[in-house]
């Protein structure tokens, strides 16, 4: 008899230390998940910041390109410089949302700051300042002068 209450005993105990096991394992199991969730929230994190800086920087060259545009259109003999240009945009994956005279205006490439006419139709009449993509994202809109046809 004396064996029989030691058995549950231990039979009472065997089953109290696997609920534990199982209870730590189950822990354990939601700690590892926490922290690689933790973990890949901290990295996309730090892709952001690295990816706002690089178009923070990109950003503030934007009105230097804009001014060689300018002279370049100004001034035949700085066509060198504007192939140069160009080269380097290529090289920085910046490039140029194309905003030509008669194209359709789309108010998620373009900023129209000037609109004419009353017609359905809204179509590029002027290109004011050019927007660019930046690693194929809009960096600036162009801005551009709107007619209604």
């Amino acid at each position: 008899m004396k064996k029989e209450v030691k058995d549950n005993k231990n039979d009472s105990v065997v089953q109290k230390l696997e609920a534990e096991k199982l209870e730590l394992l189950n822990d354990l199991q939601r700690t590892r998940a926490d922290f690689e969730n933790y973990r890949k929230q901290i990295e996309m994190q730090k892709e952001n910041e690295r990816k706002l800086a690089r178009f923070s920087t990109v950003m503030k060259f934007l009105p230097l390109f804009d001014d060689i545009d300018r002279a370049v259109s100004t001034y035949a003999e700085l066509e060198p410089l504007k192939k140069s240009l160009e080269k380097s945009l290529k090289d920085l994956e910046l490039s140029r949302i194309p905003s030509e005279n008669g194209m359709e205006f789309n108010p998620d490439l373009h900023e129209a700051v000037v609109m004419e006419g009353d017609g359905d139709k809204q179509v590029i009449a002027e290109t004011l300042r050019p927007g660019y993509f930046y690693e194929k994202e809009v960096l600036r809109p162009a801005m551009v002068k709107v007619s209604s046809k």
